[in-house]
């Protein structure tokens, strides 16, 4: 069992073109997401790809989610790859879906109350009962599936109630950006559980989407077998994405010696009132 009165570290940000995120060991963030969690507190974790970095460029209400975050953990290997540029050499990529699944895990153990917010009914339920397979003692108190429109504010707080009665510690959320992330925001002091964004980890782990092979995603390569297998739907948000944030990589560094991080101070502490 975790200890739960451990406070969550302090954090190291970094600017990701523009977008501050978080300089974090695996294990941090686990036993981060697991502490909140224990103390009941309401905290939200966003995962920073290059999508949802252009999308803050272009959104302020997306960049203001993010800047939020209590955890903004660098989700896209390219993301990583800056922050190792900016003098954080040992840095990681921790996906959303690897981080669902490994707190999945511990979860197993420690008995906390998960809950499974977005996606379709089937999804849902084939991502349930695989995760009831894969780590048998899970304690999976709730699922809900939600429109595919604006909620209005009834049924918004009827959910919110909802999910606080389940007893629901960690709030697993599967909206994709930057819906996800106007959610974590808006429900953040409202919902008595830590909320994490993690994209498109509930049709991988139902085994709905085919995930890229570990090679790919090692290399940086995991939007390349997306855009592959849905050349359609992600055609623009890849190549434009990509393309925008290559630019701004190239234009940054050439002017920007690497350094070390300042610390923010107590920054999770300082937004629990927020």
């Amino acid at each position: 069992m975790l200890d739960q009165t451990t406070s969550a570290r302090q954090q190291i940000r970094e600017s990701v073109l523009g977008v501050p995120v978080c300089v974090v060991a695996w294990a941090d963030a686990v036993d981060s997401i697991f502490s909140w969690a224990f103390r009941r507190e309401s905290r939200t974790v966003c995962a920073c790809n290059v999508h949802s970095i252009i999308t803050a460029r272009r959104n302020a209400e997306h960049a203001i989610a993010l800047e939020s975050a209590d955890l903004a953990i660098p989700d896209g290997a390219p993301v990583a790859w800056v922050l190792r540029r900016s003098g954080h050499w040992d840095q990681e990529r921790i996906s959303g879906p690897d981080l669902m699944w490994n707190c999945c895990g511990v979860a197993s153990e420690n008995g906390a109350e998960m809950f499974l917010y977005g996606g379709t009914a089937a999804t849902l339920q084939s991502l349930e009962q695989r995760l009831r397979a894969e780590f048998p003692g899970i304690n999976i108190v709730g699922t809900f599936s939600p429109p595919f429109r604006d909620l209005s504010g009834e049924e918004d707080s009827a959910i919110i109630e909802m999910i606080n009665q389940s007893g629901a510690r960690i709030v697993w959320v599967g909206l994709g950006c930057p819906k996800q992330e106007a959610w974590l925001r808006a429900h953040r002091g409202r919902v008595n559980a830590v909320l994490v964004g993690v994209g498109a980890a509930f049709d991988f782990h139902a085994r709905v989407s085919k995930r890229a092979p570990l090679w790919m995603q090692r290399n940086g390569l995991e939007w390349l077998h997306r855009l592959w297998r849905e050349p359609r739907r992600l055609a623009r948000r890849y190549l434009v994405a990509n393309s925008l944030f290559i630019l701004g990589v190239l234009r940054d560094f050439p002017l920007r010696r690497p350094r070390s991080a300042t610390r923010d101070h107590s920054l999770a502490e300082s937004r629990g009132n927020r």
